[in-house]
């Protein structure tokens, strides 16, 4: 019993640490991030501590609040298993990252949507190409051995 409350208690640790490291990369003050996100300053003081576990609704304002993705705070809170979805790892990496501002975090996500929907893209039209190459390809030894 004493283990799960100790990873309880380290989760919200954590999930706090992140909120206020991605609050200061925002240089945005407690104060503000409270108005912004529509919730007290004393809780959102105390979230940031790990003294409080938010709802996933509060974690959402909040988010949007950093301009943040609401999954990286759902999986960092335990409400979103981080093993469902790679995509939330590589969304939740960039958004941990200390040395980048929101502009930059912003950018290199928006870099990382464009490349998945491309790939993604290319994905789904692949059987087809492969197929017409194939065709192609037939069309085009025939042609050679054609006297």
């Amino acid at each position: 019993m004493a283990d799960v409350r100790q990873g309880v208690e380290d989760r919200l640790n954590d999930l706090g640490a992140f909120i206020r490291s991605q609050r200061e990369v925002a240089r945005i003050s407690v104060r503000r991030l409270a108005e912004l996100a529509d919730v007290s300053n004393p809780y959102l003081s105390q979230i940031e501590r790990g003294l409080r576990k938010p709802s996933a609704e509060i974690l959402q304002q909040i988010a949007k609040a950093l301009q943040i993705s609401s999954e990286s705070l759902y999986v960092r809170a335990g409400i979103l298993d981080p093993e469902r979805d790679p995509e939330v790892n590589v969304v939740d990496a960039v958004h941990r990252d200390p040395y980048l501002d929101a502009e930059q975090k912003r950018t290199l996500l928006r870099v990382y949507e464009s490349l998945r929907a491309e790939a993604q893209a290319h994905a789904t039209a692949a059987p087809e190409a492969t197929d017409g190459n194939a065709a192609s390809d037939r069309g085009a030894r025939a042609k050679r051995q054609a006297p």
